[in-house]
């Protein structure tokens, strides 16, 4: 018998699950509470909207195994009491939860039979749920298709229409097509605006992957802390944030920053066994362990999260996995033909879902795979692939596809082919630094460019000109130099205020005496201090871009004429091998050097007898150790300088690679060096002047920073030879003084 107050409570219910499906946390106790004041009534039709409510509420905050139990005892009543419209809704409802649990063979159990029970207008939330099914099984194209014919229908309440527009700007996105994932999202945005706070902070959420994805990363970022805080407020998980955030610093080259994010999601998702999004954030951890070079873990990570997948009939995600492990074998020397069949099929397998971008990069490893087996055809085939398909990506995309275009040209001997797509890819990135907002950023994403570098230097070393390989070096080495930060603090001045205030209070003549004045007190400030920095260089990832770029490199004549008489020496590496490139007033050549381990360890050597002499010694042990430098700079002048064949008194330039930027130049050659990260950068910042030049330009600074050994007893000798320089030593030699 239907009384009014059954009618009442069936009303309150459905508006219960309305509320809970805008607003989660903030309704979850009015579920609850429906629950038992359904059980105490004994209408099962409404007991059974009441545990779907719930239901939803609980998978809101991830609970997701307890909703599902909900969701079972609803379905047995609805069965039991033959309410077939109420059946439908559960299923639906239990299909959301299954699938998150990754069970998507019993969530499309659930969509099957609900498909003709549910009425016309939960219709339409059972197509959203089959939609967001094949999306998780990685059928873009078909996830698509729904969710365009639900935008294109009237009677699609706003709610749905949010969910719609969120899921389908995220599928445009991974085909590459921003603008169209920007405009669905824009839709999303303004139903979410009616619909409530949780779909607002998903928007938002997506709006900031998005960004990412495009390689718009600091606004991507800023719109992912603006995410967090709309999570928060909401008071929902940030679990999937923290992976997305994770992609964001990837994409940056800030490994430890992705690597915490992302322990922060496994953490979450393992804590409340939400298997789907826990296979996603193993991935993530896999890729991040391959970034760091542990080859080893990250198969195994990465095998785990393919096993995962592959229960959860995920085959896109579980190729994107089996990726992961053929690139770590590939990096650790372990890769051959089982996993070049790996690599080809995952990589056909994502074009055909859809998943542009991971397709690039799976049959750009697919090419360097085939290319060091030596099978060249199918590595070019699989380059070029790489190649088409990464036209249309976004800027780190186009560089995966500059990559792989070079490569393909280098396999078929066409090296004016390798240098055009080199250049045009070195010119992308110095676009995509120069959008940056901090020098951080920009050199870190300067190791995107790594590889063209490398192949562009290759070629040029083949044609055995010296002023082609100078010019191919400072082309790939000054890009990174070349963009100036803007000046002022831009909205940072409370963070640094706040700094400074801590730094004077750290700096006072009695800070250091940690347990007398301090106590306890002292790693609570230091702990202070690192997060107040960490704010000020989070922001900084965030400001908006207003960097002025400048000449990338200057040309090795224009390089001639400025040094006016110096030598310029310009230290490069190939395939392990050291050279040199020499820059006189009339001539140029490369110089050969022989393997860079024989300096790396010298470097090491001399390091070890340097500190030793920083110690207090006396007699034969300092005797000793000063002879162990006198080797240790004899040795290095050897390999580096002595080939050279320059004379005692050349004013020489030096421009070091990786590795050799801490050498002592000065201690190698008995005239003057200067030593910088490029000749372009060098030359700009001369003004005119050069090591030839009769005396400096300017006045004779000589700084000892804060806490360093030896430095003011350092100072104190150099002031000897330098009697008009400027002085400062601590705590006069502060940042503000100096500059």
């Amino acid at each position: 018998m239907v009384t009014d107050i059954t009618v009442d409570l069936l009303r309150r219910a459905d508006g219960v699950y309305q509320q809970v499906d805008a607003d989660p946390t903030r309704h979850a106790l009015a579920a609850a509470a429906l629950v038992a004041e359904a059980r105490a009534s004994g209408n099962p039709e409404v007991l059974v909207v009441a545990l779907r409510a719930h239901a939803w509420a609980l998978r809101a905050q991830l609970a997701d195994d307890l909703a599902k139990r909900l969701l079972d005892e609803a379905v047995r009543l609805a069965r039991s009491h033959r309410l077939p419209a109420r059946l439908g809704d559960v299923l639906v409802t239990r299909a959301a939860v299954n699938a998150e649990l990754g069970r998507l063979g019993a969530a499309q159990r659930d969509l099957d039979a609900a498909a003709t029970l549910v009425s016309d207008a939960s219709l339409l939330h059972r197509d959203l749920q089959q939609a967001a099914l094949h999306q998780n099984s990685g059928r873009l194209a078909a996830a698509a298709a729904i969710y365009r014919d639900l935008l294109s229908r009237s009677d699609t309440p706003a709610a749905i229409r949010g969910k719609v527009g969120n899921n389908l700007g995220l599928i445009e996105a991974q085909r590459g097509l921003t603008d169209a994932a920007l405009r669905c999202l824009d839709d999303a945005a303004a139903a979410a605006a009616v619909v409530g706070p949780a779909l607002t902070a998903s928007v938002m959420q997506s709006r900031g992957w998005v960004m990412v994805q495009a390689g718009r990363l600091p606004e991507g970022l800023r719109l992912l802390d603006e995410a967090s805080g709309l999570f928060e407020r909401a008071g929902l998980p940030l679990g999937e944030l923290y992976t997305e955030y994770a992609d964001a610093l990837v994409d940056l080259r800030l490994v430890p920053e992705a690597t915490a994010a992302t322990a922060r999601a496994v953490a979450e998702f393992a804590a409340h066994g939400v298997p789907l999004m826990g296979a996603d954030a193993q991935l993530r951890a896999a890729r991040l362990l391959l970034l760091a070079g542990d080859h080893l873990a990250s198969v195994d990570a990465a095998s785990k999260a393919a096993a995962s997948f592959r229960s959860q009939r995920r085959p896109a995600w579980a190729a994107r996995a089996d990726l992961v492990s053929v690139e770590a074998r590939l990096l650790a020397g372990e890769a051959g033909a089982a996993e070049l069949r790996i690599a080809r099929r995952s990589a056909l397998g994502l074009e055909r879902a859809g998943h542009r971008a991971a397709a690039v990069h799976a049959h750009l490893t697919a090419g360097r795979l085939a290319a060091g087996l030596q099978r060249v055809a199918t590595a070019r085939l699989s380059l070029a692939t790489a190649a088409r398909l990464a036209r249309r990506g976004s800027i780190l995309i186009r560089l995966d596809g500059r990559v792989a275009a070079a490569m393909e040209r280098h396999l078929g001997g066409d090296d004016p082919g390798v240098l055009r797509h080199c250049r045009a890819g070195l010119s992308d990135l110095g676009r995509h630094r120069a959008a940056l907002p901090s020098m951080e950023l920009r050199a870190l994403a300067s190791g995107h460019g790594v590889e063209l570098g490398r192949l562009g230097l290759e070629v040029s070393l083949r044609t055995g000109s010296a002023t082609r390989v100078l010019d191919w070096m400072e082309r790939t080495r000054s890009a990174a130099l070349s963009v100036v930060a803007p000046p002022g603090l831009d909205g940072l001045e409370n963070e640094m205020a706040a700094l400074r205030e801590l730094h004077a209070e750290l700096g006072r003549p009695d800070a250091g005496l940690e347990t007398s004045r301090w106590g306890d007190a002292w790693p609570a400030l230091l702990a202070r201090q690192a997060q107040i920095e960490s704010r000020v260089r989070r922001a900084t990832w965030m400001r908006q871009a207003g960097a002025a770029v400048g000449d990338a490199s200057m040309h090795p004549a224009e390089l001639r004429t400025r040094l006016a008489g110096a030598t310029l020496v310009e230290y490069g590496e190939i395939d392990g091998e050291l050279f040199a490139v020499v820059l006189q007033v009339r001539s140029s050549r490369i110089v050969m050097l022989g393997a860079a381990g024989r300096v790396d360890d010298e470097s090491t050597s001399l390091a070890f007898s340097l500190r030793r002499l920083t110690m207090h010694r006396h007699g034969g042990a300092l005797s000793a150790a000063r002879a162990a430098v006198d080797a240790g700079l004899r040795a290095l002048t050897g390999l580096l300088l002595a080939p050279l064949g320059l004379p005692a008194d050349a004013h020489l330039v030096v421009v070091p690679v990786t590795g050799l930027h801490g050498l002592p130049w000065s201690a190698l050659h008995p005239a003057p060096v200067s030593v910088a990260p490029s000749a372009s950068s060098w030359a700009r910042t001369t003004g005119g002047t050069t090591p030839g030049a009769d005396g400096p330009a300017g006045h004779t600074a000589i700084v000892a920073g804060p806490d360093l050994p030896g430095a003011v007893t350092e100072v104190a000798a150099l002031r000897r030879l330098h009697d008009q320089a400027t002085v400062l030593v601590p705590p006069q030699s502060t940042v503000a003084a100096v500059a």
